[in-house]
């Protein structure tokens, strides 16, 4: 196999972890604990039984490369589970923080009408998802089109008593974002 080749792999392994572990559990007969954790091997095994085997090395390699840090493996490495992003019922036990005063949120054009009228709205997701750079912001805008990024007034949202989650991955979690705690450009 080709480094590309592995590395394309890699990046299948990431996205069909993503759907098992924070969309379609069940679908993989993966059953998630109440913070979304599974035992690697129960993971493993899905992997196979859906016709896409996976060594606990490619796992490990996936987990340790992800550029967004999506998994985490548990202390003692038998468990594993996505950071954040999750529309399956799983309570995650990220710590409260105070957020920084701005942070941002990318996105795209045609969501900007949508965003003005209601704010930024967790959809099927458990939390709004924000980032702590605008460059961070534009990546993940990025993937849906030409990237807007959107200030978001943090720290006024936090003095109003809104709610801040910091997942082990660096992105910041609220459960929905005002209009009149937006900067949107025109």
């Amino acid at each position: 196999m080709t480094e590309r080749d592995g590395q394309r792999r890699l990046v299948a392994t990431s996205r069909l972890m993503s759907l098992i572990l924070r969309h379609r559990p069940g679908d993989f007969g993966v059953v998630l604990d109440g913070e979304g954790w599974v035992p690697v091997d129960q993971l493993l095994s899905a992997f196979a039984a859906h016709g896409h085997a996976v060594s606990r090395a490619e796992l490990d390699a996936v987990v340790a490369t992800s550029d967004k840090q999506r998994f985490a493996l548990s202390p003692d490495g038998a468990r594993i589970r996505a950071n954040q992003g999750h529309s399956v019922s799983v309570e995650l036990d990220h710590p409260r923080r105070e957020p920084p005063e701005l942070l941002f949120h990318g996105t795209v054009a045609r969501s900007l009408r949508s965003i003005r009228a209601s704010g930024l709205v967790r959809g099927r997701r458990h939390h709004v998802h924000l980032s702590a750079s605008r460059e961070q912001a534009a990546i993940v805008g990025g993937r849906r089109g030409a990237p807007v990024v959107l200030e978001v007034l943090a720290g006024r949202m936090h003095v109003a008593g809104h709610v801040f989650l910091l997942s082990p991955n660096g992105v910041w979690l609220t459960e929905a974002v005002p209009p009149e705690f937006l900067r949107i450009p025109d």
